[in-house]
Formats: structure tokens, sequence, C-alpha cells
């Protein structure tokens, strides 16, 4: 290995190159973390112990590489350039046709002079573009943990536990909460083929070591969690490196998590170390900057322009010199011929040295996102939906739901369609259906890393922050032969009360990103509100959530389905609609008390495959008597105390009723359906109902005009306070006498509402 150590320390010299000429003259960026972790991305990606193909970073079996710590991508975009320039350069010589990288798969050195600028290289990791070999987007503390726990244990699921997922991290983001869930649920769910390499340097951005303030050592911090540990205190010794990585892959076992840790020094060679080099560059120019490229001019014979000059003054004149001296550093790589032949010929060799096809596996056998059963919701069988009368909560219909969709699938491919997780509430909040079976099938019920890997409901203790990344990590790892095409691999579903579901926001942000702009095509999560509004009202106020679910609206539209059935039959019709739909992430909003199931037919109010569209008329105006205006009603016992109130609602006065489960399903309808149900003339003169804040339904209200005659659970901007349903439903002014007196009042005030409303508009 000794002549291949001397190729590392030129290909680290030149990666360095690119990285400090490129943070220099863009004064920004990360060059400390950036600096300590070459020695083991090098070895990691040369050292044959990671299997991927660097021209195909869409291929199903490439190993994994996630960058956790996402601000230290200058040195994945500097080392992606050394290669890029390399098999460029064996291209243009030879032509051969295995030396070829698309131009938008991988970066060149002349990309570097778009870092950190508007369509260029961004400034943390993002899975898209030219870093597409990076598996999930990260640059928030320690969200790339739990990530790579779902990726691996998706890969394991799937039969290729063979195929690994390497994550590299610092030892900063190791204290943020995630680690030790994720430390947990990897030991868990025995993920013998998840592999953290960790930057251990004991610095971060602020003026104290880590050590002063975190007790302990990786060895402590990881065999107390059941990982396998390997590590060297030469983390800048390519032997000490490399033999690190080599015995902790060759050594692994296929049910224990692996750690490698290398003590490093921040800013290594970069003249400024520890946190001073965190997140600040050499100034331009500066003395050191160019006091720092001496070894490199001397070593390989060059001399940078402008060097021990300041910065030209003329923008123009400063990127012309930025672009000659990347130019000077491309020249030493690509004059030495020996050095592009090891870089091009490794990388194909560790690309033709994966597979091919994966026959055992039962997930590439089929693929079942395409089968009709899954969205077909008029022909769901009958026993899915509750009778007339029955007194059952919604939420129950998520456990037939779960149990239908998983044992369809089941019968017919013999996997799990939806992997499900819960923090300590899988049946608390009916995630526990995924897992049931019905008639013949036994169902796939729970995993277990040795005895049941092909289980739907994942053993999870209470961790937010791992279930959520679990399932963004499990829903990007695409094992379709056309990945830009289609999707195959898994789905998720994981739930919390909907006042915790602040927490899971993190990873809803992340997978929605990456669900925008890579070209891979990722499956679904459908993130589950489960207990929300004040009808979980003997919890009291810290887990009834009216403001919290929220969250699930912070997303830019078109990238989340928000559904509120009221009641149970709604449930699997919503989620049909919305799973049928080119939309990744799916919020689910239930509620917890039992309510009677109403006789439609004897209302006079459409079947419960309407809500399948959004918003549906219970109520519509009679033609011979004058509107009173539209009333639009979301949430459980809202809509349930509404219609209780129908046939005195329909006697004292004229108005439109719309039941609204969902705004963006209402939005996707065909523009007559849409102007039937809700005409301007009538959105103008309406008022909306719901049992969570009135800020959650801003898509609704159309003014505020329309906002002051709304009823909502914040009426009095405070917070509610707790005790039985009935007893909240008053204080929330949502019980049956309080919803009559405001649409009484808002009827009563309609010709002044519509001056009001006139003036203003």
């Amino acid at each position: 290995m000794e002549k291949e150590f001397q190729l590392w320390e030129k290909i680290k010299d030149i990666t360095y190159q690119y990285l400090d000429f490129t943070l220099n003259y863009r004064q920004s960026g990360h060059p400390g973390g950036s600096h300590s972790k070459a020695h083991m991305l090098i070895s990691l990606l040369f050292g044959k112990k990671m299997t991927y193909d660097i021209r195909k970073p869409e291929y199903r079996f490439n190993d994994r590489l996630i960058l956790s710590a996402g601000h230290t991508i200058p040195i994945i975009y500097s080392l992606f350039a050394v290669i890029g320039d390399a098999f460029d350069e064996i291209y243009r010589q030879t032509k051969d046709a295995k030396y070829l990288i698309d131009e938008d798969k991988l970066v060149r050195y002349y990309d570097l002079l778009t870092f950190r600028h508007n369509k260029g290289l961004p400034g943390h990791a993002e899975s898209s573009g030219k870093t597409l070999l990076l598996k999930f987007n990260t640059g928030p503390s320690a969200h790339g943990l739990p990530a790579s726990v779902g990726q691996a244990l998706a890969l394991k699921k799937a039969g290729l536990q063979n195929v690994k997922v390497f994550l590299i991290e610092g030892e900063g983001a190791l204290t943020a909460g995630a680690t030790h869930e994720s430390q947990n649920g990897a030991w868990a769910y025995g993920l013998g083929n998840l592999f953290w390499l960790l930057d251990w340097n004991d610095f971060g951005i602020d003026d104290r070591p880590f050590s002063s303030v975190v007790y302990g050592t990786p060895d402590e911090w990881f065999s107390a969690h059941g990982w396998k540990v390997h590590g060297t205190m030469n983390g800048h010794s390519w032997q000490d490196v490399y033999s690190t990585i080599k015995k902790a892959v060759e050594e692994a076992n296929e049910n224990t998590p692996n750690l490698m840790w290398f003590k490093t020094k921040k800013g290594y060679e970069y003249g400024v170390y520890d946190n001073k080099s965190h997140g600040v560059p050499h100034k331009k120019n500066s003395e050191i900057f160019w006091e720092t490229r001496k070894p490199f001019m001397e070593k390989y014979g060059v001399e940078f322009v402008g060097f021990g000059k300041p910065a030209p003054s003329n923008p123009d004149e400063e990127r012309k010199q930025w672009e000659e001296n990347l130019k000077i550093i491309n020249r030493v790589l690509t004059s030495d011929e020996e050095l592009l032949k090891y870089i091009t010929d490794t990388l194909v060799e560790i690309a033709e040295a994966l597979p091919k096809d994966a026959p055992s596996t039962f997930v590439l056998n089929q693929n079942p996102y395409k089968d009709p059963a899954i969205y077909d919701y008029k022909n769901y069988p009958d026993w899915l939906f509750a009778k007339p009368g029955e007194n059952v909560p919604n939420r129950a219909a998520l456990a037939k739901w779960g149990m239908y969709i998983n044992g369809v699938i089941g019968r017919k491919y013999g996997r799990p369609l939806i992997i499900a997780t819960s923090a300590d509430l899988t049946e608390s909040t009916n995630l526990h259906g995924f897992g049931l079976g019905k008639d013949d099938f036994a169902g796939f019920g729970v995993y277990d890393r040795e005895k049941n890997r092909n289980g739907a409901i994942l053993p999870s203790a209470i961790t937010e922050f791992l279930n959520a990344g679990v399932c963004a990590g499990l829903a990007t790892v695409n094992l379709s032969e056309n990945p830009y095409e289609d999707f195959n691999g898994f789905w998720a579903i994981t739930s919390t009360y909907g006042s915790f579901m602040y927490l899971k926001y993190g990873a809803i942000r992340l997978f929605s990103q990456m669900t925008q702009d890579s070209p891979i095509k990722f499956g679904k999560v459908i993130w589950v509100a489960g207990h929300s509004g004040p009808e979980t009202a003997e919890d009291s106020r810290t887990h009834f959530g009216i403001f919290e679910p929220g969250v699930l609206q912070l997303l830019p539209k078109g990238k989340i389905i928000n559904l509120y059935p009221w009641e149970h039959n709604e449930v699997p019709v919503l989620l049909a609609a919305a799973l049928a739909t080119d939309i990744n992430n799916i919020a689910l909003h239930l509620t917890r008390p039992p309510i009677e199931i109403p006789d439609r037919n004897a209302l006079g109010f459409p079947s419960h495959f309407e809500a399948a569209k959004g918003a549906y008329i219970i109520n519509d105006f009679d033609p011979n008597r004058r509107k009173d205006g539209t009333i639009i009603v979301r949430g459980t016992s809202t809509t349930y105390n509404l219609i209780k109130l129908l046939p005195q609602l329909r006697k004292d006065f004229n108005l439109k009723i719309i039941a609204a489960p969902s705004f963006e399903l209402f939005m996707m309808q065909e523009d007559e359906y849409r102007n039937k149900v809700l005409p301007l003339e009538d959105w103008m003169d309406s008022m909306v109902i719901t049992n969570e804040s009135k800020k959650l339904m801003h898509d609704w209200i159309f003014s505020k005009v329309s906002e002051e005659y709304s009823l909502s659970s914040d009426w009095d901007n405070q917070w509610r306070t707790g005790g039985t349903v009935d007893e909240i439903l008053k204080e929330a002014h949502l019980d049956c006498d309080s919803i009559y007196s405001g649409i009484e009042r808002f009827v009563r005030d309609r010709e002044k509402r519509l001056a009001k409303l006139k003036s203003i508009l």
C-alpha cells in the first residue's frame, strides 16, 4: 500500500488547493473540518472498502455515503473535482467510454467558481446535481444520523445487507439528542451494514474544546450502545486511517453497527487550527494564505498567479485570477499520467466489482407501487368502513387501513408496502394495524433484527427525531432499475401526538427539499399527527395540539398534502387519494374520542367517498330563500357538533355548509367542481369553524372579515386547559350552543359584513 499512500498524499495536496482557493476567493465556507476529514474521505473512496460507481451515483447497488457534517461540503467538492478532472483528461486521451462521466454527475474544477452562488454549488451538502453520490441533505447538526439508520434499515429489509451505508460526522454533532436516539435505533435494528466515520478533533465554533463539556471518548460513547468500535489516534496517517477502515469493514458482523473514529487536528495543514478554523477562511490573498501555498508550490514546481500580492480590486480581474489558479492546480493533476491512471482505473475497478443484479431479494422482484389496489378506495372491502350509528374514533380506521394495505400487497408481493414507527405510541396512535393479519394472511408483525426482518412495525422507543429521520432516510432508498423514472423500495409512516409534531419538522423539511431537487424518485412518508385538537382533553394542554400541527403546513405549496378526516370512513378515502398523487409528504391529522358515524343518506349529504375531492357540500342553499352565507368546517368535534345542529340550522337559516378535509386535494380538482362547491361569491360570504387554531385555516379564510366571524379553539388567544371533552369544547366555544350562537351572529351581521368587505376590497 505504500505506493498508494504516496498517490493519496498527492490527491490530498491537490484537493486542499482546490478547497483553499475556493474558500479564499469566495470568502465563505468551512475550512477547518474540511481539512481534518481529507484522510478518512480519500481512504474511504479509494481504499476499495466502499463499493460504488462514481460514474453512476444513482446505481441501486452502490454503497451509500452521507456527509452528516454537511458544512464540510468543500472537501467533497474539491475531491470530486480532482476525480472529475482526472476522468475528463483520461477520456480525452483515450475516448474509452468507461472513463466518461456526464457533465451533470460530478464536480469539475471550474464548478468551484460557483461555490455558494445562486444556482451554483450549495454551501451545505445536498443530494442532487453534481453531488448525487451523497445520499441525504445535511448541514443541521446530527440530522444525517437518523437518516443513515433509515437507509441502512431499508437495505437490510430488502435483503441487501451487503450494501453498506457510510456516514461522516464530527463529535460536536454527537452532543445532539438525535445521536443518542440513532445509536439506540441502529443497535435495535441490527444494522451491521451501517458505518459511521467520526472526525474527533475536539472543536466546533466556540472557543472551548468539546472535551471540556463532554465526558469520555468515542469508545465509551458507542460501546455503551452496543456498537463495534475501531479507531486511531493518528487520524492523519494514511496507514492508520486505512487500517481502521479496512478492519471495521472486514470484521463487521451482521447485526452490530460500526463506528470508526479518527483523532485529527481541525485545520490540519491550513495554518489556523481548532475552532478558529471552523467557518472563517483566510482573508482574501492575505499573508497567511500565500504562506500556506508555499509548500505546494515548492513541492510541485508551480507559482500561483498574484502570489504574495493583494487581490485585484476589479471583480472581473479577481475572478480571472481565481480561475487561473484553479487551472494551475488542475495542471499539476493532469500532467501526472500515473496519478490520472491510478484515480480513474481504481474507481473503475471499484465500480466493476458491483453486483449487476440481486435476484434473491424479494423487494426487487416486482414493484407494487403501481398496483391499483392501493388507490382504488371505491373498491376497498366493506370491513374497512364503519356502519352508520357505530361509535368509533377516526384513528381506528388507520389501523384497519394499514392492515388492509400491507395485507393486500403482502399476499401479492411477499413484502410490506409501508413500514411503521411510533415513539412508544404504536397502538395508541393505531399504527399497530400495519403489522396485523386478516383471514389467511398472518401479517408481518414487529420487526426483529434476527427473527423477523420482514416485520412492518419497528420496535421504537421514545425517539421522535430518530423515527422522523428513519422514515425520511428509508424513503430515499430507491432500488428500481430505473430510479429516474420509478420508485421501488419502502414507504413509511410515523406518528406522534399532534402537539409534538414540531419534533419531526427537521426531517420533513429536508426530505421535502430532496424530493424537489433530486432527479431520483423517492418514496412517500405519512406523518400522523395523532390525538390532535382539544379532543385530547383529558391529557390537558401539554398534549393536545391546537397550534403545533401547523408545522405540517410550513412547506411550499405542492410539497405536502394535509388530511383532516372528521370521521372514521373518510380516513382510508383521503389516504388513497393523497397517495395517488406525486407528492411525497402526506400529513394525516387524527383525533382520539369516538363519535357516531353519520347516516349520510338520511341526512341528505354525500358519501364519504367525496372526501377524496378535498371538500364537499354537506348542506346546499335552498334556491327559494335568501342566502345567509357559507360555513367551511374542518375537524372532528366541530363537524360532528355542526351536523347535530343541522336540522335546526336548516330551519332557521339558509346556509351552504362545506366539509373541508384537505385544501390540497381540493385545489387539485377541476375548475368546474371547485366552482360548484365554493364559487368566489360564496367564499367571500363565508366563515370557518375549526377545532385547531384559526391561523391553521388560513387557506380557507377569505378575508379578515371572514376571520372575525370564524370559530376556533383559540377564540380568545389563550391556551386551553384540560378536562373532559365536553368541558373543553365548551371552553373552546365549539360546543353545540356556541357554534349555533356563532353562526347566528354571522347571519345577523351579513349586511354589515358584506359592506365592510366591500370597503376593504
